[in-house]
């Protein structure tokens, strides 16, 4: 007899590991904040997004909340440390405005997610509301930060390139929404079943589109490989011109 508790256990630890290399693919680009000490013109809305998102999992995964979610609740809980990190550089090399509206933002997540958990866990008594109520805002955050890759894809679409929708990142998604649809189906639980769905859907609309435009992508690359080629040729063709020996005659 096929123990559907084991399988389910295994498939929602192969989701924490994917889902952990998600978490951990800003590394690079936290890494080039703290060399050049600034955060140039990136971004903090996807990583406070983010965090928000893992806050509310957490919350959902309480045993108080929704029983049997150990492992919503583990992986959740280390992204939720990831993005604080993220959000803690970004406050300390960003500068004034931008760092303010970091900070202000941080405070009105921190507070929202303990007047959540404060509400939910004294006002409703019973877990299946509980999960019902955490579980309908987890949708929301969840499919919002799924639907932020639109822009790349449009993008991919208007430029008939690639370049700048990293595959790896697309197959990870992939597997990560497999994997986290697969668990919430074995055990069915309608909450992470729908934003999961969404985002493997999202992910394979963008492996489509790389299959589309990946020749495209190449030949424009080689085509601006090839006009730069053609550049430093023009330009070193001209500095011979121009450099031609001095033969003694009058300087004008």
């Amino acid at each position: 007899m096929v123990n559907t508790e084991l399988i389910r256990t295994v498939v929602g630890i192969i989701g924490n590991v994917i889902s952990l290399g998600l978490f951990l693919a800003p590394v690079p680009t936290f890494v080039r904040i703290c060399k050049k000490r600034s955060v140039e013109e990136f971004s903090p809305m996807p990583y406070l997004a983010t965090m928000l998102n893992c806050m509310v999992w957490v919350v959902y995964g309480l045993p108080i909340v929704h029983p049997h979610s150990t492992l919503v609740l583990t992986i959740n809980g280390a992204g939720l440390f990831i993005e604080l990190a993220y959000l803690l550089l970004f406050i300390i090399f960003s500068k004034g405005g931008k760092r303010l509206k970091v900070i202000a933002l941080f405070i009105a997540e921190i507070v929202f997610i303990i007047a959540l958990a404060i509400i939910v866990i004294t006002v409703v008594h019973t877990w299946q509301r509980r999960s019902m109520i955490v579980g309908i805002i987890s949708v929301v955050f969840c499919i919002g930060m799924y639907v932020a890759p639109l822009s790349v894809m449009r993008m991919v679409i208007q430029t008939k390139s690639v370049e700048f929708m990293p595959l790896t990142l697309s197959v990870v998604g992939f597997l990560n929404g497999v994997c986290w649809t697969t668990y919430a189906l074995i055990r069915f639980d309608l909450y992470i079943t729908i934003p999961n769905s969404v985002g493997t859907l999202f992910a394979v609309a963008q492996l489509v589109l790389y299959a589309v435009y990946y020749k495209s992508t190449k030949r424009q690359m080689e085509e601006r490989k090839r006009k730069a080629e053609l550049g430093m040729t023009e330009v070193a063709a001209g500095s011979k011109v121009g450099s031609a020996p001095y033969n003694g005659g009058d300087i004008p």
